[in-house]
């Protein structure tokens, strides 16, 4: 239990259900890389009455093997059994292994990597719908729980199901990336005393995916870690992206060809733009597509304000796919300081600020925390605009429940950020606009959220009502 990061809300659930006298069927999902085996596994320890994970690309003979040989291994007086011949035996085999088993101690069943256990042809759903339903949810000792790295398969053949495991899974829990906050407490358990600038800069490659920072080693920099990892021909991260996407998803170069074009505009895509650049039509497959890489954490869908359903844009979400389209892709491998080299180029400059921009949306609760409005209604959204006479837009748009719009101002820098005149007229101008277009009668606060804050000048002083520094993103 001391091992485990974060994880607040997930630990006080597993904690109820350990000691509830019903029985529970809990479902954890969240993207490849993120700890849910970890976590499952540091929290329950050795008190798993059965446990088996799937394994990618076997025949399902070799999953009634491996199911056989874990059921022998925590039980062998199981040996009696031959290996079964289907799901439906093999589920029949555990339930005769846990009825002998003391009522009073609890039931703790976990199947890891489900969606691979599900192969095709297999009857793995029905025999654990029969399994559940004949037997578990008459107990009030089973804890069953399974999981997964294939969202989509999780939410339309597990949550969703309608057939007999229609309504049957009791919790849900989706698995997310660590916050800032996180990443700076794993960091500090192993040793490693980061400054926050260098923290942000690899959540900026990692997204505070917990298996890409264990990758970390202590005593080099963020810039020789992310050169060491990306740029190296061994790196771990060099050689993800392909194997990411592909456990994942079925067919999944149509998946990376999503992620591909939407990575090309930093604001993202709306669904007509996709299907002009792509070979895809206006389809369903297009849906299930988009609807597969949002549920997986892979990309997010946002709206404009003052639309609610219309200007839907979808954008890459996924951190580490944006470094490594933009960076790790076409590099070099005989350039063994890659990134070292790169760090005042204009390009990494600017995806520094955009990166930089997607880590405050990733912390909104963080920022509404900061400007004491966390407890207030509110709608986040971007907005462009055009008055007639000149265009602007805004990254992060926070509309309030009580009458005030927070427009937000997202900057990346090694130093505090300074407004000068020209700066300051173009803020004025954008104002303006926004005001204009939306005829809007809130008050609107501008919102600065920078690294090391904002130096006090006539500009600042007169233009902005709020200024947050990163570490407004590092409370928990």
């Amino acid at each position: 239990m001391e091992n485990i990061i974060g994880r607040k809300e997930e630990i006080n659930v597993f904690e109820q259900l350990k000691e509830s006298r019903k029985p529970a069927f809990v479902a954890i999902y969240g993207r490849r890389r993120v700890g849910k085996t970890y976590l499952v596994k540091q929290f329950f320890g050795k008190s798993f009455s059965f446990y088996m994970t799937g394994v990618a690309n076997v025949a399902t003979r070799q999953h009634l093997s491996n199911f056989h040989t874990a059921l022998v291994g925590r039980y062998p007086q199981a040996e009696r059994f031959r290996q079964p011949k289907d799901w439906f035996q093999a589920f029949q085999q555990l339930i005769s292994i846990l009825e002998i088993k003391d009522e009073s101690e609890k039931t703790i069943i976990f199947l890891d990597e489900l969606p691979w256990l599900d192969t095709p042809k297999s009857g793995f759903i029905p025999a654990l719908e029969h399994f559940w339903n004949s037997w578990a949810s008459s107990r009030n000792d089973v804890l069953l729980i399974v999981c997964g790295s294939a969202a989509s398969w999780m939410i339309n053949n597990l949550i969703n199901h309608r057939g007999g495991l229609h309504n049957r899974v009791t919790h849900r829990l989706i698995l997310e990336p660590f916050t800032l906050a996180e990443c700076e407490q794993y960091f500090r358990s192993r040793g490693m005393n980061y400054e926050r600038y260098q923290i942000l800069q690899i959540y900026m490659v990692t997204g505070g995916i917990p298996f890409y920072l264990e990758q970390i080693e202590k005593g080099l920099t963020a810039t020789q870690n992310i050169d060491r990892l990306c740029f190296t021909k061994n790196g771990m991260l060099r050689t993800e992206f392909d194997n990411l996407y592909t456990s994942l998803f079925k067919a999944a170069d149509k998946h990376t060809l999503i992620i591909e074009t939407l990575a090309k505009k930093n604001k993202g895509m709306s669904r007509e733009e996709l299907v002009q650049k792509t070979p895809f039509s206006n389809a369903g497959s297009l849906t299930r597509i988009l609807s597969e890489l949002e549920e997986s954490g892979f990309i997010r869908r946002y709206k404009s304000f003052g639309y609610t359903t219309r200007n839907v844009q979808y954008q890459v979400a996924d951190f580490y796919s944006l470094f490594y389209l933009k960076f790790i892709k076409n590099a070099d491998l005989n350039d063994q300081n890659s990134w070292l080299d790169r760090m005042d180029n204009p390009e990494v400059r600017a995806w520094s600020g955009y990166a930089f921009e997607q880590i405050c949306r990733a912390h909104l609760g963080q920022i509404k925390r900061a400007l004491g409005i966390g407890s207030v209604q509110t709608q986040s959204s971007v907005w462009q605009g055009n008055d007639g006479l000149n265009a602007a837009q805004v990254d992060l748009v926070i509309d309030r429940r009580d009458q005030t719009i927070n427009l937000c101002e997202m900057k990346f820098s090694v130093n505090r950020f300074v407004i000068e005149k020209a700066y300051a007229d173009s803020l004025r101008q954008k104002i303006g606009v926004f005001k204009a277009t939306t005829a809007t009668r809130k008050s609107i606060f501008l919102t600065f959220i920078t690294t090391f804050g904002l130096v006090q000048n006539e500009y600042a002083g007169s233009l902005v009502q709020n200024s947050l520094t990163t570490d407004a993103l590092f409370d928990y």
